[in-house]
């Protein structure tokens, strides 16, 4: 009798002889000196291995780096792996777990219990797949019966239209392989499983109601007139009512996802389909997809009025938008799985309803890796971690997370997820709508950023950030340590981290750099905060249109020697709040020194009205003392932009502005440019500075 083949991995050949010695009576050994090797080993043995023995910590390769392997690859569905590691932190265990391992060991091993996890384990596997297999075969006996029926129907459309008798087949296996490539990248639409089936089967139905059609205009080969095209686009309104007249059954599930099907599969993303005008995702998920596949399979299958289009070229089509407007992330799906796309396509019907029974199989079916073997003394262990570390965690108030990239997933400390309202562990984080809203909109994409400036030399970062969560809007400090992987050191593989509350700290931060970035006597910007939120301003929305004004006070000297300065200082304020009056909260407003001001602003239109209406408020009487200002206007068409051009040019303008008089103001033009250069020379001819 042939032995089953055990593969061990550990970097310490004591480790693999000591296991070697307590196994090899039963089994054939197999062994790796580091993760590399190990994949090299499943390369080649993969169906023959029966069970993996994996250390964690390990050079070139760790145990975790294996694992994401074998689950890209597929190993991990039909082959058990135990993880072997001194570490018993619950956040280890937890990750083991969470990618798939069947049982964990710890070093120093004990003979007993090695061999008792190994039996376990494969006897387990063992079991299961006789239970899969029987299980899958019942499931595919019931879809084929329950398909037959809607296909019948199907049939018969198509035979009436002419149509292959293979396009209802491929519309349903193209909406299976859509809809679950959509499931992978995000949770937008909620889809389950059963969503899928239900669709899919559905899909049959979506050209139902051509079985109304006049066969004369189903089949005509050349192009249909207006009336005749009018005539065919009502199938899609006739199907649906067919289905809804199906009194009994017009709340089934199934029958639903059919008549938004019928209904729907005609509409565009852009609003120009028919029969409703719907557009973007008003169409519902199910219409839109099938739509894509029957776009799809139209192409590419011979038509009573065209030859077949290669596969290539109707993706490219697609893509292009030369048949029609699509959701960007159905185009997205469509593209990464062109390949797999075209090879799913097959005649044999028995493939689809076979691939839909082992979906369902492994996601009802296939208990979670270690909730039936892991021992009682492990899982006694792991509970007693695990409230040490939310007890710590709680204590510190800290809302500490670990987070991987490949696969993403975020995992919070048991006292985090309860603050937050979140589980402990979320897939795909950056699609997460719960977290969108703790983070705001751009706060995952800020959080990903902050730790990609990290390296493997220097992997902490720290930064400031808002989270809302319990109804308040608090200041954090997120305080990381990025991971790298073993094998490319320049690749990020996640982070460890937590957030610290420091909303009160913050706000005395705040508050400092507020009261330095102010002038003392106006509370306006001082011209150096001023230049930097200009060139942020400018280098975050480099195209839009912008305008910067400088402007002082005509004769100003002459208040402060006629009535002191401390009424001088009360004209200063008066003009720093006529100003502040006059523009919006998004201008920024600044004094410059002395009786220098400076605005900025973002336009539209009509510019020079701005700026008049700016100006006259600016102007008037203040306590008996008429105050007049001169000003000077750069537009950022004439800039460039970027703040020293548009800075430059506006002083020019308040130049030109203050050689034709007082209380006036100017926009620059390239003749301020060269009459200014002229009388420079002439000031450096005269010896003036």
């Amino acid at each position: 009798m042939l032995k089953g083949k055990i593969l061990i991995v550990d970097d310490s050949e004591m480790n693999r002889s000591i296991l070697a010695d307590m196994l090899e009576e039963e089994y054939e050994i197999l062994e790796a000196v580091d993760g590399e090797q190990a994949v090299t080993v499943l390369e080649e043995h993969s169906a023959d291995i029966a069970l993996v023995l994996l250390d964690i910590v390990m050079p070139k390769m760790d145990g975790f780096g294996v694992l994401a392997v074998m689950e890209r690859n597929g190993w991990i569905e039909d082959l058990p792996v135990i993880m072997i590691s001194s570490e018993s932190g619950s956040a280890q265990v937890a990750r083991a777990y969470d990618m798939g391992v069947t049982d964990f060991i710890s070093r120093p091993f004990d003979a007993l219990v090695v061999r008792r996890r190994v039996v376990n384990t494969l006897l387990l596997y063992a079991k299961q797949k006789r239970l899969m297999a029987m299980v899958e075969e019942q499931i595919r006996e019931t879809e084929r019966q329950s398909s037959l029926m809607v296909e019948i129907l199907s049939h018969i459309v198509e035979f009436r239209n002419g149509e292959s008798g293979q396009h209802i087949l491929h519309v349903r296996t193209l909406t299976d392989h859509l809809l679950r490539a959509v499931m992978r990248r995000t949770d937008r639409y909620e889809l389950t499983s059963d969503d899928v089936t239900r669709i899919s089967v559905g899909s049959a139905l979506h050209d139902i109601g051509k079985i109304v059609i006049d066969a004369k205009i189903l089949n005509k080969p050349g192009k249909l007139t207006d009336e005749e095209f009018a005539v065919m686009k009502t199938h899609a309104m006739k199907g649906a009512e067919m289905l809804d007249a199906l009194v009994e059954h017009r709340d089934d599930p199934l029958v639903r996802a059919a008549y938004e099907i019928c209904r729907w599969h005609h509409e565009r993303y852009d609003g120009r389909g028919y029969p409703d005008g719907l557009k973007g995702d008003d169409i519902p998920i199910s219409a839109q997809v099938v739509a894509l596949a029957d776009v799809y399979d139209a192409l590419t299958s011979p038509r009573v009025y065209k030859a077949p289009i290669p596969h290539e070229e109707a993706v490219e089509m697609i893509m292009e938008g030369k048949c029609g407007a699509f959701n960007p992330l159905l185009l997205e799906c469509l593209a990464e799985n062109a390949d797999s796309i075209r090879q799913d396509i097959v005649t044999d019907s028995d493939r689809t309803v076979a691939r839909e029974s082992q979906n369902i199989v492994k996601d009802s079916v296939r208990p979670a890796p270690g909730d039936a073997v892991a021992s009682e003394r492990t899982l006694r262990l792991m509970d007693f971690e695990r409230m040490k570390h939310s007890f710590f965690s709680a204590m510190t108030k800290e809302l500490q997370f670990e987070y991987t990239v490949a696969p993403p997933k975020l995992s919070l400390s048991p006292w985090a997820a309860e603050v937050l309202g979140l589980e402990e562990i979320i897939s795909n984080p950056g699609q997460n709508k719960r977290i969108r809203t703790i983070l705001g909109e751009d706060g995952w994409s800020r959080f990903s950023w902050e730790a990609r400036q990290t390296t493997p030399e220097s992997p902490s970062a720290s930064f400031d950030y808002q989270l809302t969560y319990n109804g308040q809007t608090r200041w954090h400090q997120i305080v990381l340590r990025t991971i790298w992987t073993a094998t490319t050191p320049q690749r990020f593989a996640g982070a460890l981290g937590k957030a610290i509350d420091n909303h009160d700290a913050h706000e005395r931060m705040i508050s400092l750099e507020k009261k330095a970035a102010r002038d003392a006597m106006t509370g306006l910007l001082n011209q150096a905060s001023a230049r930097e939120r200009i060139r942020r301003r400018l280098e975050e929305r480099p195209e839009g249109r912008y305008a910067m004004g400088v402007f002082d006070l005509d004769l100003f000297k002459s208040a402060n020697d006629s009535r002191g300065h401390q009424f001088g200082d009360r004209v200063l304020k008066t003009v720093a709040e006529r100003l502040t009056h006059s523009v919006r909260s998004s201008d920024i407003i600044s004094r410059t020194g002395g009786d220098e001001f400076m605005l900025f602003l973002e336009y539209n239109t009509d510019l020079e009205r701005t700026i008049d209406r700016i100006f006259n408020s600016l102007c008037g009487d203040y306590e008996g003392y008429d105050i007049s200002v001169t000003m000077g206007v750069a537009r950022s068409e004439t800039a460039g932009p970027s703040y020293e051009d548009m800075f430059r040019e506006a002083d020019s303008a308040l130049y030109a502005a203050k050689r034709a008089g007082k209380r006036r103001y100017c926009f620059y033009d390239c003749s301020m440019r060269d009459v200014l250069r002229a009388e420079t020379d002439v000031d450096e001819r005269n010896g003036r500075n």
